[in-house]
């Protein structure tokens, strides 16, 4: 008897039992990806940002988008050059690009770079080009979405990273005996945030920098072109900008360089994300820098990052992958809002009542602002944000819509089961700063109520989730 024939019913029997025996080892579909980017700088000028009048663009202002999908599942990450991009406004252009071009809302990422010199995403009200402004930005993340994914066509990806250590540093530093200044509250925190460059007055820093600069290169299946590079850098924006203009900050300018660096076409798209930077800045801690012209520091900054970006590109050589699992989950969760002490509200309460000016000269910086905050937090309550988890092929990427610190980025690459994993900050909403335990412990301005409005451990909960649903990617080949 022929053996093939003999083994035949067995194999029906065993497919009929058992299917997915032949299905574990499945090829993942072709990867298909296309990017976009839309020029989102203010149509009208005089413009408010944050309270100073900017009356010209020192950049253009941009949404850049990529969009991946294997003909099952299509996901969106885009960056968007704003201080933070307001949930409801992300959320409206979501839904405005579902209905364009047909990727679900909870299939985007929307992050902002955090650039301090551009305008409000959600402005309502007020003078006339800030309100004119959200419909310009809403269409304009849309736009850059529905964009890029008329440009999906077969592609590749690989990711590596490359350091820039000597721009990043921990803003939050311990100081000599006697030197800490008291707080909002009149209260001395053990560290604070931007003391100044003197070695009379720093001791040490309060945590750690990621100093490598994370890229995701997506080029056409043939090899013929570069489609786009994501990059991810754990640094505050840089400023020393021109107060009458609106900026892109090292972003903006990162992405207009990155075309050289790789010798790429016109239709390539370079974008730069902030990762876990709430405690990183650029200032010159116990360093001597000489003064720049404005906007020499930004040019600097996005020069190193794109060159480090450039190294981290050609380490990635011909290790490109074309049929790799993608996939997205979105979660909410629950948080509870921080409270005041009673004896936080006697103490604002009593700033408040102040009339004198003498007096109020007299109390601590910041004191009324934060008074005002302590008053207005009191009562409670919960908020829900949304955390998102993607899979490209070995790549993990989490988003986080906080101002997130460095340590919880960094413990989230150590634990997470990719290698790489990028973690966005600022991504779909933006809910203040989120330290660990450990930092809120010290004090300083980014565990200050107010300033950090959610539970204190909110971030043990928010790495849980997080690597819960990383690994949920991990074991189901990228499908939530």
């Amino acid at each position: 008897m022929n053996t093939r024939i003999a083994l035949l019913p067995l194999l029906v029997l065993t497919f009929l039992l058992h299917p997915s025996t032949f299905i574990l080892h499945a090829q993942p579909a072709p990867l298909l990806a296309g990017a976009a980017a839309i020029d989102i700088t203010p149509r009208q000028f005089p413009i408010n940002v944050r309270g100073r009048i900017r009356h010209s663009a020192h950049s253009p202002l941009h949404s850049r988008a990529l969009v991946f999908s294997d003909g099952t599942t299509t996901l969106a990450m885009v960056v968007v050059d704003n201080l933070g991009v307001a949930e409801e406004s992300g959320d409206e252009a979501k839904q405005i690009a579902s209905e364009r071009c047909g990727i679900p809302p909870d299939h985007i990422m929307i992050a902002s770079t955090h650039c301090h010199t551009a305008p409000s995403s959600n402005t309502r009200e007020g003078d006339p080009a800030s309100v004119a402004y959200r419909s310009v930005i809403i269409e304009g993340m849309a736009e850059s979405i529905v964009k890029a994914h008329a440009n999906l066509r077969p592609a590749a990806v690989g990711a590596a990273s490359h350091p820039v250590p000597d721009e990043v540093r921990n803003r939050r530093w311990f100081l000599k005996p006697g030197k800490m200044p008291p707080n909002p509250w009149s209260e001395l925190d053990t560290v604070k945030m931007n003391p100044g460059v003197s070695a009379e007055v720093l001791d040490r820093p309060a945590g750690p920098v990621d100093p490598d600069v994370m890229v995701l290169a997506v080029r056409d299946a043939n090899k013929s072109k570069l489609i786009s590079i994501f990059a991810n850098y754990a640094l505050h924006y840089v400023g020393g900008l021109p107060d009458d203009q609106v900026s892109s900050d090292y972003f903006g300018e990162f992405a207009r360089l990155m075309p050289t660096r790789v010798r790429a076409g016109e239709d390539f798209v370079a974008m730069m994300s902030n990762g876990a930077s709430g405690d990183i800045n650029n200032l010159p801690f116990l360093l001597s820098r000489p003064p720049r012209e404005p906007g020499e520091q930004v040019r600097i900054v996005a020069s190193k990052t794109a060159d480090a970006a450039w190294h981290a590109w050609k380490k990635i050589e011909e290790d490109y992958q074309s049929a790799v699992p993608i996939g997205m989950i979105e979660r909410d969760i629950t948080l509870q809002l921080r409270t005041p002490t009673k004896h936080q509200v006697a103490r604002a309460k009593t700033i408040l009542a102040i009339k004198d000016n003498k007096e109020i000269a007299k109390l601590p910086k910041k004191a009324e602002s934060y008074a005002r905050k302590t008053i207005a937090m009191q009562d409670g309550g919960k908020t829900t944000i949304p955390l998102q988890a993607i899979r490209i092929g070995d790549i993990g990427i989490c988003a986080i819509p906080f101002e997130t610190l460095v340590e919880i980025g960094l413990e989230l690459k150590e634990r997470s089961p990719f290698d790489p994993t990028i973690v966005v900050g600022i991504a779909n909403g933006y809910n203040g700063y989120l330290p660990p335990p450990n930092q809120h412990k010290l004090g300083g301005y980014e565990t200050w109520l107010g300033t950090s409005r959610v539970q204190e451990d909110a971030s043990v909960r928010i790495i849980g989730q997080l690597l819960e649903m990383l690994a949920a990617l991990k074991e189901n080949g990228g499908k939530s």
